[in-house]
């Protein structure tokens, strides 16, 4: 079956750091551009990170530059977003991502080029 999972979510004091994953089973995601966007309560989804079919080429929301990173393995067909000082505003449902209608060098934070998308994972950022 061809579906994203993401996994790694759960709650965490401000400052603290969390490793997102995005594993992808049923297809191979060695040429898909994959993107990590999140869901806050009353608020509009908004792009956090992307990496592109190439690994070469990555993007960050401003909100997050400097503290996520966002990588890939496609040994084991997996994306993954590293989230450090996690701040409370960070708090939202992430969702991973992925476009094969993007250039292998690129990617974006916009959603519309993204066809496949995983059911997310809770991120709580809470003392």
């Amino acid at each position: 079956q061809w579906q994203l999972v993401e996994s790694g979510g759960g709650l965490v004091q401000p400052g603290g750091s969390l490793r997102l994953s995005c594993a992808a089973s049923g297809f191979t995601l060695d040429y898909y551009a994959i993107g990590w966007f999140r869901q806050a309560p009353g608020k509009e989804r908004e792009g956090v990170s992307c990496i592109s079919g190439s690994g070469g080429s990555t993007d960050y929301a401003d909100s997050v530059k400097g503290r996520f990173t966002i990588s890939r393995d496609n040994a084991k067909n997996t994306v993954y977003l590293q989230m450090n000082s996690l701040k409370p505003e960070d708090t939202a449902v992430y969702y991973c991502a992925a476009s094969d209608r993007l250039y292998y060098s690129d990617c974006v934070l916009e959603d519309k080029p993204y066809d496949d998308w995983g059911q997310g994972t809770q991120v709580t950022v809470s003392s």
